[in-house]
């Protein structure tokens, strides 16, 4: 028998490997703006000074960075941007409270975006109050009347600051600062003396550059005697209680103490009483009242949440009687 014959297989030779091909990975970044602390509340800046605002964002590939002013395109004559690639910067070289409002930044990487918002606000000093009026002069006291000013200076008034200045040094002295409401009444006037008095407005950048003053003096003149058949009689200046300056109300913080104010003439010197809710307090240890040369105070030792309510300053005299309230309300601290 023939020996078998060797089997073979046939098979192809391997074929070689594909090149490998490096595709460059596609980096992305979802849009997002990092807005500094400090422009997360108002951004206040003075007439004149520079704004220079840096955002940073993040986005891949860059996004496309745009500003808005109250909703409209910005006024490239006034304000300047540069956008970077991680940041957007916003400039003005010499603010104008034309330039306040609201700024958004919008960063868009395609369907999606992020934006941010911040508010500036560009001020300066008030106009002075557009009146001041001598109202009444008795005693050693000159009760004063005065209007606000037509221009706050774009925020809100911190208060007035009173002077007066007699006509023989023509010196101003400050009487008080940071009053909020727009009449007083100065005391301790000197005998003989004839005052002038100017009232300026103030904000947080500081006094009104102008002040105006009263048209007429107060003449601070001993009590006068008059001549009568017979001799001399004593000027009579009794008069019934009369509030010149009423209480205020206000809102006042849990635990920190308060106090009330007003001012009352009357001769002879009035009894005063002060009630809440139409009940007298005199002697409470809650209260510590005071009065001095016609002002009488009232201090609210820490006050609680059952401290509210109408209070009343009553003044009492063998002439008659007069009587101011106000509305005390007590709320918890933040």
């Amino acid at each position: 028998q023939p020996p078998a014959s060797p089997k073979y297989s046939l098979t192809a030779p391997p074929a070689p490997a594909a090149p490998l091909i490096s595709i460059p990975e596609v980096s992305e970044e979802h849009p997002k703006i990092w807005l500094p602390r400090a422009l997360r509340q108002t951004y206040i800046r003075k007439v004149g000074d520079t704004v220079n605002l840096l955002i940073p964002f993040q986005g891949k590939p860059k996004p496309q960075a745009t500003w808005t002013h109250d909703g409209c395109a910005l006024d490239a004559g006034r304000v300047s941007v540069r956008n970077g690639e991680r940041d957007s910067i916003l400039f003005i070289r010499e603010a104008q409270r034309a330039d306040s409002g609201r700024y958004q930044l919008s960063v868009r990487l395609g369907e999606l975006e992020a934006t941010a918002t911040i508010d500036i606000l560009v001020i300066e000093r008030p106009g002075p109050p557009q009146s001041i009026k001598l109202v009444d002069v008795w005693g050693s006291n000159a009760t004063l009347e005065w209007t606000p000013p037509q221009d706050t200076g774009n925020t809100a008034l911190l208060g007035y600051t009173v002077q007066k200045a007699d006509t023989k040094s023509g010196l101003w002295f400050t009487v008080l600062e940071r009053y909020h409401r727009t009449s007083f009444t100065v005391s301790n006037l000197i005998v003989g003396n004839s005052y002038a008095f100017r009232v300026f407005a103030e904000n947080q950048c500081g006094l009104s550059e102008t002040a105006p003053i009263t048209a007429d003096l107060a003449h601070i003149q001993k009590a006068a005697t008059l001549r009568k058949t017979g001799g001399f009689a004593q000027r009579d200046f009794s008069e019934a209680p009369k509030f010149t300056q009423p209480l205020a109300d206000c809102t006042t913080v849990m635990g920190y103490d308060t106090q009330l104010f007003c001012c009352v003439r009357a001769s002879p010197k009035p009894k005063i009483i002060w009630l809440k809710n139409k009940m007298d307090i005199q002697g409470n240890p809650k209260y510590r009242a005071l009065t001095h040369l016609g002002i009488c105070s009232l201090e609210i030792r820490k006050p609680g949440p059952f401290d509210g309510g109408i209070y009343t300053c009553k003044a009492v005299n063998p002439l008659g009687e007069a009587s101011v309230d106000c509305r005390v309300d007590v709320r918890a601290p933040h």
